[in-house]
């Protein structure tokens, strides 16, 4: 018998849009680390991260019953953890790389091997890059959304979203192989 992914946690779900609290709590439980770990790649700051952890929970049970089984419930909660992260770093001002603001231009793909061995030297770069590129970084690579999602979720131009992809790389790469 085959399992569909899109019911995952389908008994929890169901109990916590009547409104049980052990079952919510158990949801909680199940995705509260993974959704901390997506809010903390695109704010940066711990305190700014659970607090936007339990808004996007507190959220999430209020609007339960406009879960459809659509999407899977992880993947549901993914896009409010990173739309309230999104709008923490707007509401603080923290403001989206500009385009105008660095003279990079893209021409080729650059063909720099990063060794892929060296995680932990990937990690610090990403954390070196400015907010904007960072935040597409982290959408593109790590999250997995495509340039037409994070052009809505970033509200900005797919083709920005691209540039700015181009560009976040090649500055990681740049920052990579400065690391001694």
């Amino acid at each position: 018998m085959k399992t569909n992914i899109l019911y995952t946690h389908k008994d929890l779900i169901e109990k916590s849009k009547s409104g049980d609290r052990n079952s919510q709590y158990k949801l909680y439980e199940l995705y509260v680390d993974a959704m901390y770990n997506v809010s903390m790649r695109i704010v940066s700051i711990r305190e700014d991260a659970e607090d936007i952890i339990q808004d996007s929970f507190v959220d999430a049970f209020k609007n339960l019953t406009s879960f459809r089984y659509e999407s899977t419930f992880g993947s549901w909660l993914k896009r409010i953890v990173i739309n309230k992260s999104i709008n923490h770093l707007k509401f603080k001002k923290i403001p989206i790389t500009t385009l105008d603001k660095h003279e990079y231009h893209i021409t080729e793909e650059i063909k720099e091997s990063v060794n892929t061995r060296d995680i932990e030297k990937i990690k610090k770069g990403i954390t070196r890059l400015p907010y904007g590129y960072r935040q597409i970084i982290n959408l593109y690579l790590i999250e997995g959304y495509d340039h037409i999602e994070i052009s809505e979720i970033l509200e900005i131009s797919s083709s920005t979203s691209k540039s700015q992809y181009h560009r976040a790389k090649k500055k990681l790469i740049q920052i990579i192989n400065t690391q001694a």
